[in-house]
C-alpha cells in the first residue's frame, strides 16, 4: 500500500485491513485538526480582539514598534485568521500569519522570561500545526477548494 496521499515510498501495515480505515479518515482527521486549531486560535483571540490596543505595551516590550499597530495585528491575526484557518478561506497566508504569532511567543517565553521547554511547549505544538497547513494548505473540505483557488 503506498502512503495516503500517494506522495510517499511503498509502505507495508503490520494490519493490512486497516488500510482502507486509514485511507478514508485522513482528509477527515486533518480537516478535524485544521478546525480545531483555528477554533481555538479564535477562542484565544476573543479577549484581544475586544480591546485590540490593549497589548500594545506588551508588543512594544518586546521589540514591535508601534505597540498600537502591532497589537491590532495580533488581535486581528489571533481572531479572524483563526475564522479563516477553522473556515479553510485564505488558509495559507491564515497560517503563516499565525504561525509568525506562535513563533514570537515561542521566542518570547523561551528567551525573553526563560520558561525553558515548559513555557514553550504549547507554542512549539502550534507553531508546528500552522506550519503544516502554511505548506498543506485546506483540503478538498474548505472553502478554499470550494471556490476552485487557493493562495
Amino acid at each position: 500500500m503506498t502512503d495516503i496521499r500517494d506522495t510517499g515510498p511503498t509502505q507495508r501495515l503490520i494490519i493490512p485491513a486497516l488500510g482502507g480505515l486509514y485511507s478514508g479518515l485522513h482528509e477527515g482527521a486533518e480537516t478535524l485538526l485544521r478546525v480545531v486549531a483555528g477554533l481555538a486560535l479564535v477562542m484565544h483571540g476573543a479577549g484581544k480582539i475586544v480591546d485590540p490596543f490593549g497589548a500594545a505595551g506588551m508588543v512594544e516590550s518586546l521589540g514591535f514598534y508601534p505597540g498600537a499597530f502591532w497589537s491590532l495585528m495580533l488581535s486581528c491575526t489571533e481572531f479572524f485568521g483563526g475564522i479563516l484557518i477553522a473556515l479553510g478561506l485564505l488558509t495559507r497566508p491564515a497560517s503563516l500569519a499565525a504561525l509568525f504569532v506562535l513563533l514570537v511567543t515561542v521566542w518570547f517565553h523561551g528567551v525573553v522570561r526563560g520558561d525553558g521547554y515548559m513555557g514553550t511547549e504549547k507554542s512549539i505544538l502550534w507553531s508546528a500545526i500552522f506550519f503544516y497547513f502554511t505548506i498543506r494548505g485546506g483540503n478538498r473540505h474548505s472553502v478554499d477548494a470550494k471556490l476552485g483557488r487557493a493562495f
